[in-house]
């Protein structure tokens, strides 16, 4: 069960993260995956980054064969037409019209190949005022009122420290593809999926969206804090920051008494989770006095014993020597490039990359090859400069 998407070809015209994410995961899977790029330059996240190719592109392009393609002209929408008649699924990310316009929408592709599984991952959505104007990640965060609840409460907004609507519009969009892969066993018939950046973020949004509908509340930042428990934050200690997630009374009960404050516990301001939170700024008084007097490792010996969620608040590096990380087996390395592993597992087998990123145009003559092009056609192509062969520039 380590490739059940074996004999699935996709064709990805996506760029940035959102999309190649997505058949990223799909190619993990075992899809083929083709890449479309343009030939100058390629994907635009190969650019993002100082000194050689981007950690972003890296991220999100393992599994995958490049074909350089210009799409700007007859002949390049003619080849993708060919690669589209031959795939399973299509997955782009045009900016919003540009694909109908060019004769790449789903009923052009579909009327050709009615089993063709069409995604479309755009930023604000089909619908609405938004609907066509462009989209990254921060901007959505905006939008979308994450970064209104992201930060400490007295200073501005924030980003999330992690590309999040991206990353969850590709979990969407793969959720979407494997549905409508499976419905195709059944009925013979393809799919048209929509995604986008906005719909994403906003389902990331539920109890707040919840809360203002019922109440006319509007969440604010609360830092590390989580506004519905307490104690549920990063607290100091005497030389760093623990997070500690005493989510119930039973846990609040042993954590103070892991710290030495059992009398907390009974405290009518303290003794339910509602009065904990009436009495938040009281409480992370008491509980990081009483932290700033030990280091973080006694802390966490302490609470391990006393079955008290805590944990450190590592930085990139600590993460990646962690033992944890290590014993997961969440960082490999294929084809001398070092990738973040897949976080799921079948059978117990964690469905690791197949292979590294690709160059830009590394596999462009081996898929048109692939696609019925003769080795003179492949030759006039490139001469025309509608593909680019092999271009392969330093990592």
């Amino acid at each position: 069960m380590t490739s059940p998407l074996e004999g699935i070809r996709v064709v990805d015209v996506t760029v940035s993260l959102a999309g190649p994410y997505c058949t990223q995961l799909l190619g993990a899977l075992g899809a083929d995956v083709i890449k479309v790029e343009r030939p100058e330059g390629g994907d635009e996240t190969r650019a993002w980054g100082v000194g050689g190719e981007s950690p972003l592109f890296i991220a999100a392009n393992a599994n995958k064969r490049s074909i350089a393609l210009d799409l700007s002209g007859d002949s390049g929408r003619d080849v993708l037409l060919r690669l589209a008649d031959g795939a399973d699924v299509f997955v782009q990310s045009l900016r919003p019209g540009l694909a109908e316009r060019r004769g790449l929408g789903a009923a052009d592709l579909r009327a050709r190949n009615p089993g063709l599984v069409y995604c479309s991952i755009g930023a604000f959505g089909r619908e609405g005022p938004l609907r066509d104007q462009p989209g990254y990640d921060p901007l959505v965060q905006a939008v979308s009122g994450i970064m209104s609840v992201t930060g400490e409460p007295d200073r501005a907004p924030v980003r999330v420290g992690v590309s999040l609507v991206d990353q969850v519009t590709a979990l969407w969009a793969m959720l979407g593809i494997l549905l409508a892969l499976g419905e195709r066993e059944r009925n013979g018939h393809g799919c048209v999926i929509d995604v986008s950046l906005y719909e994403a973020a906003v389902s990331l949004m539920p109890y707040h969206l919840i809360d203002h509908l019922r109440t006319g509340a509007v969440a604010g930042r609360h830092g590390t804090a989580f506004p519905l428990i307490a104690p549920y934050e990063a607290f100091k200690t005497a030389d760093g920051r623990l997070m500690i997630a005493a989510g119930n009374n039973r846990l609040f009960g042993r954590l103070c008494e892991a710290l030495g404050l059992p009398e907390l516990a009974q405290d009518e301001r303290f003794a339910s989770n509602p009065a904990r939170i009436a009495h938040r700024e009281e409480l992370r008084h008491l509980l990081e006095r009483r932290l700033r007097e030990d280091p973080s490792a006694a802390w966490l010996e302490r609470f391990a014993a006393a079955g008290v969620p805590a944990g450190p608040v590592n930085d990139v590096a600590e993460v990646a020597a962690h033992e944890q990380t290590r014993a997961l087996g969440l960082i490999e390395e294929v084809n001398g490039e070092a990738l973040v592993s897949s976080p799921l597992s079948l059978d117990q087998i964690r469905l690791h990359h197949r292979s590294a990123p690709p160059r830009l145009g590394e596999h462009s003559a081996e898929i048109l090859t692939e696609a019925g092009y003769g080795e003179g056609e492949v030759a006039e192509l490139s001469a025309a400069g509608v593909v680019a062969l092999g271009n392969r520039p330093a990592r």
